[in-house]
C-alpha cells in the first residue's frame, strides 16, 4: 500500500504530500533529477536513488531493497536501465513478473526509449517520456503517478533543472557522435560522478593514456550522452597551441560576450564569464589532446559550477588536476565490438583478435575494418598482421571514426625528443629490441661502461640523465614505470612496460637506430637476467619474464656461447614448467638459426634436440618427436667415436627415442631401448644420480604401460626414495614419483593407499607449482580416478571432474592427449551414472581425437572401443555393443598380448555381451579363460581378478551350473569384503548379483 502521510510543509492547500523515491541509472541522471524537480514543484517529496546494485545481488532482493523507505518507487527504464548488472532477460521477466506484479502498487514508472521494452515491464504500466515537450512529460507524469497538477505555494526558486530532451543552447566543435562506439560504460559513468559530485570549482578531470587508447572517443561519448546536462557544450582540439587558443576565445562569440581584443582578451573573457556562471552555470569544457599543463591557468576558469574534461597522454596533469588513467577495452567490450562490426566472426576468433592487440581500441577498429568491410576471415587477417607488422599494415584503409593523427603523433612525439631529450629516444632504440609489454630496462645499469655502444653507454655512467630520460618518457605515456626505484636501491630493479603498438610504432620510427651493436647489449642483458637454474621452480617466474624477449631480439641468430646457453636454459624451464606449445616454438627458431652457422654434432645442437623433443612430446606432437629422435640416434650412430659423441649423448638420443615409441604405442620395443638407457647412465654416473634416477623413473612408465604393475610400483618406489634424497622433497621431479607410485597402487587394486598418497602429493604440489601447471592437472586427475575407485561421493567427483576438464583445455587445448583422456574417465563415470547422451558425446569426441592423434592401430583408440559398447548396451543396442567389444578384444589382443591387464578387461566386457547376446557357452568359456589369465598376472585379490570371478558365476549360474556359481560367488564376495571392505561400491554389486564390466582408462604415460 501506499503509505498514507501527513502534508509536508508548502503542499498545497487542501492536498496530500506523497514521497517518491525516484530509481535512475547513472545514464539518466539528468531525468531523475528533472522528474525530482517537477514533483517537488508540485509539493511532494523525493529521495533520488541511482539503481547499481552489487552484480552479485539477487534482482528480487534489489528491487525489495527500494521498498525500504516509505512512498512509492518510480523507475526511469529504457533499454540501458534492463541491461544493467548484467541481469538477463529471463531474471528481469521471473521479478516482474512475480515479485513486482504482488506489490504493483508500490511501483510506477517512466519509459525513456523508443526500443521494445520486455513484455513483462507491462506490469509496472510505464508512461513514454520518449520525444514529448516538457509540458507534455511533466502532464504524462503527474497522469501516471494521479497526482493533481497543482503548485506547491512555497515552489523552489534559482535553480531549475533542466529538461533532458533539450539540446544545449551552445554546441561548439564537438565531434560526431560515433555509431561503433562501444563499451567504457564504467568510464563514462565514474566521470559523471566525479564531475557532478565535485566540489564547485573543482570538477576537473583529464583523461590520460596512450596514443589510440580511446580518450577523446570517450570524451565525445560524454558530450553526447550527458550533453542534456549543461547549456554549453564547448570542444577544443589542443594539437597546435595557436589553433587551442583560437577555438576557446570562439566561445566568446557563442556566449554573446564582448569580441574587441586580440586572442589573449577575449580568452580572459571568457574565462571569467564561466568562473561568473553567465549566462549559465552548467556548462561542459572538453579540452583534446592537451599536453601542457603549464598553460592550464591560461585556459581553465578559477571557478564556477562548470566542468572540464581533458584528453592527454602527459601524466604531468596529476599535479594540476584530477586525473583518470584510460586503459584498453575490458575483454568483453573489445569481442562485443568486433562481432557488431564483423557478424561473421565467432565469439571465440573475436577473443583471439582482441588478444592479439591487447585490446587497444585504435588497433581493433582497424581490424573490424579489414574483417568487415573487407569480409576477410580472421585466420588470415592475423597471419598478416603477425606477418607483416603494424606499419604495412597503416597504408591500408584506415576507419572514418579513427584518425590518422592518433598515429602521426607518435612520429610527432619521437621528433620532439630528439631535439629536447635525445637520450630518452636512445632508451627507446633499446627497448624496440626487446618485445612489448614488461622491459626489463634497469638491467642496462649493470654492465660495465666498456661493454655497451658509444651511444649508450651513459646509461651505466650518469644517474641523472637515467632518471630524465625515463621520466621523459612516462610523461608522454610512452611507457609506464611499474616500479620507481626506491632511494638505496640499485637501478637494475628498473623495469618498464610498453605496450604492443606502441612498441610496433616505435620500432619502426627508430628502425635506423637498432643496429647490431643494440642488439647484442640486449642479448647481454638477457644472459644477466638468466637465473641459470631452470628445474628450479622458484625462478620460473624470472624466465617467465625473459622469454617474450628472445625472439624479438633475435638473440637466437648469436654465435656467443653465453646467449646459446641462456636459450637452452629457457627451453627447460618451457618443458619444466608447462609451456609446451610455447617452447617447440621457441625450439624450431633456435634451430633454425644455429643450423646456419652449427655442426648437427655441436653439444648446443645435440642439446637443443634433446629439449625439442621433450617440449615435442609433451605438446602431443608425437611425428615430429620421434622422426627428430630417430634422425638424431642415426647420425650420432655414424659418427666415429673419436670425432663426435660420447655415451652421454647417445644414452640421451636413446631415452627420447624410447620416449617416443611408447607414446606411439610401441611398448616393447621402448621398453627394451629405456633398459639400454638405464644401465649406461648407472654405470656412467652411478645408480643416484639426477641422471640415472630419470631413466629409471622412465623405466617405470614403460613397465606400467605393459601391464607390469608390480614391477613399475617397486621401480618407481625405489626412485622416490632415492630422489627425496638426493633432490629435496617438494621438488617437481620428486613430486613426479609420488604422483607415479599413486598411480601404481590404484592399478595394483590398493586403491585407499593409492588415494593417501596422491592426496598428499596434490596438497604438495598446489603449494609448489600452483594449481594450473600440467603435472598438478595430471595429479587432480589421478586423484579424482582414486577418489572414484575408493568410493567417494559421486556429486563430489562429478563436479570436480568437469571443473577440471574446462582447467585442461585452458591449459592444453580441447585435443590435447591428456584433455582427451580426462574427457575419457569424465565420459565413463557419466556413463556410469545415468547421463548416457554426454557421455556418448565426451567418448566419441575422445575416441575420434585419440584416433586422429596416434593412428588406428594404437592401443588407446583400439580399446576406446570397449568403452563405446558399454553405451551402446545400456541404451539396449546389444549387438551394436557386441561388436564393438569383439572389435576391441581383437585390436588390444592382437597389439598387446592376451594376457595384458588392458586385453582382460576388454574380455570381461566382451564375456557380458555375450551373455547379454544369449550366446552363453561363448560367455562362459571367455570369462573362465580370462579368469585364469588375471589369477596368473594381477592376482587372486586383484579387483579385476574379482570381477572376472563374479562375471564367472553369474556364467555359471546362466548353465544351470549352480554349485559351481555358488562355490565362486562366495569366493569372491569373501575376497572383495576382505580387500575393498563390505560396504564398497563392487563388493555390493556383486551381492546383488550385478554383472560387472571394466572402464577402459586411456594412458599414454
Amino acid at each position: 500500500m501506499v503509505a498514507q502521510r501527513e502534508p509536508a510543509r508548502g503542499a498545497p492547500p487542501g492536498g496530500e504530500s506523497e514521497h517518491f523515491v525516484v530509481v535512475f541509472p547513472g545514464y539518466h541522471r539528468a531525468w531523475g533529477h528533472w522528474i525530482a524537480h517537477r514533483l517537488e514543484s508540485h509539493g511532494h517529496r523525493t529521495t533520488l536513488q541511482r539503481w547499481d546494485p552489487d552484480r552479485e545481488q539477487p534482482l528480487q532482493e534489489a528491487l525489495g531493497d527500494l521498498q525500504l523507505a516509505s512512498g512509492r518507487v518510480l523507475l526511469v527504464i529504457s533499454d540501458v536501465f534492463l541491461q544493467l548488472g548484467p541481469r538477463t532477460e529471463a531474471d528481469w521477466n521471473t521479478v516482474l513478473r512475480g515479485y513486482v506484479a504482488e506489490h504493483a502498487d508500490r511501483f510506477a514508472a517512466v519509459n525513456l526509449t523508443n526500443r521494445e521494452l520486455l513484455p513483462a515491464t507491462a506490469v509496472l504500466e510505464p508512461v513514454n517520456l520518449w520525444g514529448v515537450g516538457e509540458e507534455e512529460a511533466e502532464r504524462r507524469l503527474l497522469n501516471r503517478l494521479g497526482l493533481s497538477p497543482r503548485r506547491a505555494p512555497a515552489a523552489q526558486t534559482g535553480y531549475t533543472s533542466r529538461y533532458p530532451n533539450d539540446p544545449p543552447d551552445v554546441w561548439g566543435e564537438v565531434p560526431r557522435r560515433n555509431g561503433r562506439f562501444t563499451g567504457r560504460d564504467v568510464i563514462l559513468n565514474e566521470l559523471q560522478e566525479r564531475l557532478m559530485d565535485a566540489e564547485q570549482g573543482a570538477a576537473v578531470c583529464a583523461l590520460v593514456g596512450m596514443a589510440g587508447i580511446g580518450k577523446t572517443h570517450i570524451a565525445a561519448e560524454y558530450a553526447h550522452r550527458f550533453g542534456p546536462d549543461y547549456d554549453v557544450v564547448w570542444w577544443v582540439n589542443c594539437d597546435q597551441r595557436n589553433t587551442q587558443r583560437e577555438t576557446f576565445g570562439q566561445l566568446a562569440v557563442e556566449l554573446g560576450l564582448d569580441r574587441a581584443g586580440d586572442v589573449g582578451e577575449r580568452l580572459r573573457t571568457v574565462r571569467e564569464a564561466l568562473r561568473k556562471n553567465t549566462p549559465s552555470g552548467r556548462w561542459l569544457l572538453i579540452f583534446d589532446g592537451w599536453e601542457d599543463p603549464e598553460e592550464a591557468a591560461t585556459f581553465l576558469p578559477h571557478g564556477g559550477s562548470g566542468h572540464v574534461l581533458i584528453t592527454s597522454r602527459n601524466k604531468s596533469w596529476r599535479a594540476a588536476t584530477d586525473i583518470k588513467q584510460i586503459a584498453a577495452f575490458r575483454r568483453a567490450e573489445s569481442t562485443g565490438y568486433l562481432m557488431r562490426r564483423a557478424p561473421h566472426i565467432t565469439a571465440a576468433q573475436a577473443d583471439e583478435v582482441a588478444g592479439e592487440f591487447q585490446d587497444l581500441p585504435l588497433q581493433l577498429a582497424q581490424a573490424a575494418a579489414w574483417l568487415g568491410e573487407e569480409g576477410m576471415e580472421v585466420p588470415e587477417y592475423l597471419r598478416m598482421v603477425r606477418g607483416v607488422g603494424l606499419t604495412r599494415l597503416e597504408s591500408g584503409t584506415m576507419p572514418d571514426d579513427y584518425p590518422y593523427s592518433s598515429l602521426t603523433s607518435w612520429s610527432m612525439l619521437l621528433n620532439k625528443l630528439r631535439k629536447s631529450e635525445p637520450r630518452a629516444v636512445d632508451l627507446l632504440s633499446l627497448c624496440a629490441v626487446f618485445a612489448p609489454g614488461r622491459i626489463p630496462l634497469g638491467l642496462a645499469r649493470g654492465i660495465p661502461t666498456a661493454e655497451l655502444p658509444d651511444n649508450l653507454r651513459w646509461i651505466a655512467s650518469d644517474r641523472s640523465s637515467w632518471a630524465r630520460a625515463l621520466d621523459s618518457l612516462v610523461n608522454y605515456s610512452v611507457i609506464t614505470r611499474e616500479s620507481r626505484v626506491q632511494a638505496g636501491e640499485s637501478e637494475q630493479n628498473d623495469s618498464v612496460l610498453m605496450h604492443q603498438v606502441v612498441h610496433s610504432v616505435i620500432s619502426e620510427l627508430t628502425q635506423g637506430r637498432n643496429n647490431d651493436a643494440v642488439r647484442g647489449t640486449v642479448h647481454r642483458l638477457l644472459v644477466e637476467a638468466d637465473p641459470g637454474a631452470p628445474n628450479d621452480s622458484r625462478q620460473w617466474g624470472r624466465y617467465a619474464e625473459l622469454l617474450p624477449h628472445l625472439l624479438p631480439s633475435v638473440a637466437p641468430s648469436s654465435k656467443e656461447r653465453r646467449v646459446q646457453e641462456m636459450l637452452l636454459n629457457c627451453l627447460r624451464y618451457c618443458y619444466n614448467s608447462g609451456e609446451f606449445t610455447l617452447g617447440a616454438e621457441l625450439a624450431a627458431s633456435i634451430r633454425t638459426e644455429w643450423g646456419r652457422f652449427l655442426d648437427s654434432d655441436a653439444q648446443q645442437m645435440l642439446s637443443l634436440a634433446t629439449l625439442q623433443g621433450n617440449v615435442l612430446r609433451a605438446a602431443g606432437r608425437f611425428r615430429e618427436a620421434q622422426i627428430l629422435d630417430a634422425d638424431r640416434l642415426e647420425r650420432l650412430a655414424e659418427v666415429p667415436r673419436s670425432e663426435g659423441p660420447y655415451e652421454e649423448a647417445l644414452m640421451e638420443a636413446t631415452s627420447c627415442l624410447a620416449a617416443d615409441l611408447r607414446l606411439l604405442g610401441q611398448y616393447d620395443e621402448a621398453l627394451q631401448r629405456q633398459e639400454r638407457v638405464v644401465e649406461v647412465a648407472r654405470r656412467l654416473y652411478g645408480p643416484d644420480e639426477g641422471a640415472s634416477l630419470l631413466a629409471q623413473h622412465n623405466l617405470a612408465v614403460g613397465l606400467r604401460l605393459l601391464g607390469r604393475y608390480e614391477e613399475a610400483y617397486d621401480t618407481d618406489l625405489d626412485t622416490l626414495r632415492a630422489r627425496e634424497q638426493v633432490l629435496r622433497a617438494r621438488h617437481p621431479f620428486t613430486l613426479g614419483s609420488g604422483n607415479s607410485c599413486a598411480r601404481d597402487l590404484r592399478l595394483l587394486g590398493r586403491y585407499q593407499e593409492a588415494l593417501a598418497r596422491q592426496e598428499l602429493a596434490m596438497r604438495l604440489q598446489l603449494q609448489v607449482l600452483g594449481a594450473q601447471h600440467p603435472q598438478t592437472l595430471m595429479a587432480r586427475h589421478n586423484l579424482m580416478l582414486c577418489q572414484r575407485r575408493a568410493g567417494t561421493p559421486r556429486q563430489d567427483i562429478a563436479t570436480a571432474m568437469a571443473l577440471l576438464l574446462d582447467q585442461q583445455e585452458q591449459v592444453h587445448s580441447r585435443g590435447h592427449y591428456t584433455t582427451l583422456s580426462l574427457m575419457t574417465d569424465y565420459g565413463n563415470f557419466l556413463r556410469e551414472h545415468g547421463d548416457l547422451t554426454l557421455a556418448r558425446e565426451l567418448l566419441t569426441e575422445a575416441e575420434d581425437g585419440f584416433r586422429a592423434l596416434l593412428g588406428p592401430a594404437h592401443p588407446v583408440p583400439t580399446a576406446m572401443q570397449s568403452n563405446a559398447g558399454l553405451v551402446l548396451q545400456i541404451e539396449g543396442e546389444r549387438d551394436g555393443a557386441l561388436n564393438m567389444f569383439e572389435q576391441a578384444l581383437a585390436g588390444v589382443t592382437s597389439l598387446l598380448g592376451p594376457d595384458h591387464p588392458v586385453t582382460l578387461g576388454c574380455a570381461l566386457n566382451t564375456s557380458g555381451g555375450r551373455h547379454l547376446a544369449e550366446a552363453l557357452e561363448d560367455a562362459h568359456e571367455l570369462s573362465r579363460d580370462t579368469l585364469e589369465r588375471s589369477r596368473r598376472v594381477l592376482g587372486e585379490d586383484h579387483p579385476l581378478t574379482l570381477s572376472c570371478m563374479v562375471a564367472q558365476a553369474i556364467d555359471l549360474r546362466s548353465l544351470r551350473r549352480r554349485d559351481e556359481a555358488r562355490a565362486v560367488e562366495s569366493d569372491a564376495l569373501e575376497r572383495l569384503t576382505r580387500s575393498l571392505g563390505a560396504q564398497h561400491q563392487q563388493t555390493l554389486s556383486a551381492r546383488q548379483r550385478t554383472r560387472p564390466y571394466w572402464d577402459y582408462e586411456p594412458y599414454l604415460g
